[in-house]
Order: structure tokens, then C-alpha cells, then sequence
């Protein structure tokens, strides 16, 4: 191929009818440029996830500490033993404007984004970590973030006369405005691929077929087999996907029938996946194709809301999530506690796939993992379980135990954590929320 053109070019794209798809890392197309006459090549994209989990961990079991080998996890955070390496488990952070205000949504609301919460009918909050990302990167990827959601909203007020908006939304656009979560994996892969009208019915790899080939007769031999390896993963996550549309389309139009709302029917009435395991597993691969495809930079998923109804079967689990939350030292709530760091594994596993530069996706990245309390018996969110996988290419330290419970509270704020990972990826802010310096030790 060419060393001329495409070299220079800082991201490279198949293209095909009404879509275009961001290749991954290839050795023969630096996707990030070679060192031209414009200068010497940019360092690969950096990138943002969280995940959160309400309702609290379960506290017996959620630690960390060193080892002779390296990182040890307790048993709520086994399911990230392959990645111990990259993980930073922080003891004591809290957030501020969470405590002394009543149970559940006023400790929610602000998780991303350390703001007081306003009690009534009018919102007000303030703008979320990953929005102000959002906005940095808002001319540089084609969709500024993914909000996701394996969970419906729910609306009304809670006993304690915060909205359930509170309760239901992690990612806030402004003091007054959740942005809206999408919870169909269908439509989130929709977006992501421009897939609107009759292309939603025709495959994205059809789409950009004569392109890919083009490209694959191009490249060396082992970029044949990258690039074949990520086509088969777009195929795999839109074979799935496609399984869901249609129960998401008769969903709404008998909601639309009925002259009701999605919100209000269960599953797999409002069309959403009947096994919560596909659900998340689903949103989890569709931030790891936009990442890889650098469609954005900065998204979140709600996997299950503060209050939540879900149910786990497949665990043996009783109770749904909220109920089970108030036996927190149970080994049932272990087990629900597993479940969701599992989905952080997963998301890993699937960024640490995916060669770029001279790591992976994941090294480039920074996943965050964090409830809005730290027991759900006790509704407690003096102390936040919080964990972090990956290195922000090379600038944050990892396979840590990072301490911060002997601390006084000005070296403990949440923010903190926020103002510092920002920073590394380049939005630098004298405050964020009740921070006005980056977490110390970072």
C-alpha cells in the first residue's frame, strides 16, 4: 500500500451506503499518522467508561490489598483477576453533597458529578464528569458520548422529596437536564452505524463490503487477520442486536396501541431483553465496537438503577436487586455484587482484544466502576465502593490499593478522582464539583 496519503490521514474509515465505520489499529495504516511534514504522530485517543451499579456492594467482601504476586482481590472483585495489573481499587472516597441528605436519590444524582441536588418538582443538579468530557471532544468523534442504560427510568418523587429523575440518571447534561439514557441495544447500535429507515435492515458489512475488500487487498498479512477478526465482531454484536429490534418495534407500537408508555410495562413487555445477562453484555460490546471505532470517547452505562427492580434467577437470587440490597452480607447480594463487576471484566477483556499503538484499547482507556453507596442495609454512603481498569495510555499508575479512609475529607472528595482523570485527558479545571484539586496519590 501507499505510503503517502494514507499515512498522514489521522483515522481511517470504510465507507459504504449512509455509513461510516472507523477502522481499528493496523501496523501497514498507522491510524494515527506517521511522522509527516505536519509534524510527528499524535498518540492514540484516550478514553472514559463508567459503569455504575446501585444500591451499594457487598461490604464484607469488597477489598483489596497487596500481594507477593501482585494485586489481591477479595471475592466481589475476582471477576477482574485477569486484569490486576491494571486495576486500582481506592479505599474511602465520598461524595460530599451525597451525605446528610436522605436515602437514595439524593445520593445518586450526583455521582458524576459531586453537585447539591435541588428537593421538588425542579431538577437541578449540575453537569457530569463525562459530559464535560462530552464537550471536549464534541468536534473530534462523530457522537460526543454513549448514555446507556440496562434499566427504565422511573419517574414521581421519593420519601424524601427528591425526584426519582434523581434516581434514574447518572449523566447530566447540565443543573437541570439528564441526558437521555438509551436502554435499547438496537437503537444504540443504530446510532453508533447510522442505521435508519431500510438500512437497519440491510448489514452494516454489506454496506461497506466492496470497501473492506479494497482495504483488505491493501494491508499486510496480519492486518488481514485484524481486520477480519473486528468484521466478525461488528457481525457478531449486529446478528445479536438484530434478535432484539424487532421485539423493541412491537413493544412500542403496542405501548402506542394501548396509549401508554414503555416506562411503565415490565420486561419483556417494554421490548427489552428478557435475560438482563444478554442485556448487559450487549451494551457493554457496543461501547467497545464505538470506542474501537473511535464513534466517541466517553460513555457511561447505568447497569442497574438506585431502587432497582431487576431480578437475577440465574443467581439463585431471590429478591430483586433493591430488596436484596438490604441484606447486603449475604452471599446471594455476593453474588449480585460479582455479577455486575463481571460486566466490567467483560468490557475489558474485549478493549484488552484490541491491539493499538504499541498496546491495546484498554491501555488507552480508563474504565470506571462505582455504586452510590457502600452498604445498601444501611443505605451508608459515607465511604463509595470505587475501581478503576486500565492505564490512560501510560499516564495513570495501575495494580494499586490506593487508601484514602484515614484521610481528612478534603483529600477523600470523589471529585478528585474526576478532576485528576480529566486532566490526563486533557481538560484541565481549577474545580469540579466540590474538588478543587486532583485526588492526591493518583
Amino acid at each position: 500500500m501507499s505510503t503517502s496519503a494514507p499515512r498522514n490521514s489521522r483515522r481511517l474509515f470504510l465507507q459504504g451506503v449512509g455509513v461510516s465505520m472507523g477502522l481499528p489499529w493496523l501496523e501497514s495504516i498507522s491510524a494515527w499518522g506517521a511522522e509527516s511534514d505536519a509534524g510527528p504522530a499524535a498518540a492514540p485517543p484516550r478514553r472514559f467508561a463508567a459503569l455504575f451499579m446501585g444500591n451499594g456492594v457487598n461490604p464484607d467482601h469488597w477489598w483489596a490489598k497487596p500481594g507477593p504476586a501482585g494485586l489481591e482481590l477479595g471475592p466481589c472483585l475476582a471477576p477482574l483477576e485477569p486484569f490486576r495489573s491494571r486495576v486500582n481499587v481506592m479505599e474511602g472516597l465520598f461524595n460530599r453533597a451525597a451525605n446528610g441528605v436522605g436515602i437514595h436519590p439524593g445520593q445518586t444524582g450526583n455521582i458524576l458529578s459531586g453537585a447539591a441536588l435541588q428537593k421538588g418538582a425542579v431538577l437541578k443538579g449540575g453537569i457530569s464528569a463525562d459530559q464535560v468530557l462530552a464537550h471536549h471532544y464534541d468536534d473530534t468523534t462523530p457522537q460526543p458520548s454513549l448514555v446507556l442504560g440496562c434499566e427504565q427510568p422511573i419517574t414521581g418523587y421519593h420519601e424524601t422529596n427528591f425526584s426519582m429523575a434523581y434516581s434514574s440518571h447518572i449523566s447530566w447534561r447540565d443543573a437541570n437536564s439528564p441526558v437521555p439514557m438509551e436502554v435499547y441495544p438496537a437503537l444504540a447500535f443504530d446510532s453508533l452505524f447510522d442505521n435508519h429507515g431500510s438500512r437497519r435492515l440491510q448489514s452494516i458489512l454489506d454496506r461497506v463490503g466492496e470497501h473492506a475488500r479494497h482495504v483488505r487487498s491493501q494491508v499486510s498479512r496480519g492486518d488481514q487477520s485484524r481486520l477480519d477478526e473486528y468484521l466478525e465482531s461488528v457481525r457478531e454484536v449486529e446478528r445479536r442486536v438484530s434478535r432484539n429490534r424487532a421485539a423493541q418495534q412491537t413493544a412500542t407500537e403496542r405501548a402506542q396501541d394501548r396509549g401508554t408508555s414503555l416506562l411503565t410495562l415490565e420486561r419483556p413487555a417494554n421490548g427489552l431483553p428478557e435475560d438482563i445477562r444478554e442485556h448487559m453484555r450487549l451494551m457493554t460490546d457496543i461501547i467497545a465496537l464505538a470506542f474501537q471505532t473511535d464513534k466517541t470517547r466517553v460513555a457511561t452505562l447505568l447497569l442497574c438503577r438506585d431502587l432497582s427492580g431487576l431480578f437475577y434467577p440465574f443467581l439463585d437470587v431471590r429478591q430483586a436487586h433493591h430488596p436484596a440490597s438490604h441484606d447486603d452480607r449475604s452471599d446471594a447480594y455476593l453474588r449480585v455484587t460479582q455479577f455486575h463487576v463481571s460486566q466490567l471484566a467483560h468490557l475489558a477483556s474485549r478493549l484488552a482484544a484490541m491491539p493499538e499503538g504499541e498496546g491495546t484499547v484498554l491501555d488507552n482507556s480508563v474504565l470506571l466502576f462505582l455504586s452510590n453507596m457502600w452498604s445498601g442495609s444501611r443505605h451508608d454512603s459515607s465511604r463509595l465502593p470505587v475501581v478503576t481498569v486500565g492505564g490512560l495510555g501510560g499516564s495513570l499508575a495501575t495494580g494499586r490499593v490506593l487508601d484514602y479512609r484515614e484521610r481528612g475529607d478534603d483529600q477523600r472528595r470523589l471529585c478528585g478522582l474526576y478532576l485528576g482523570l480529566m486532566r490526563r485527558m486533557g481538560v484541565s479545571l481549577d474545580q469540579f464539583g466540590d474538588a478543587t484539586s486532583p485526588l492526591g496519590d493518583l
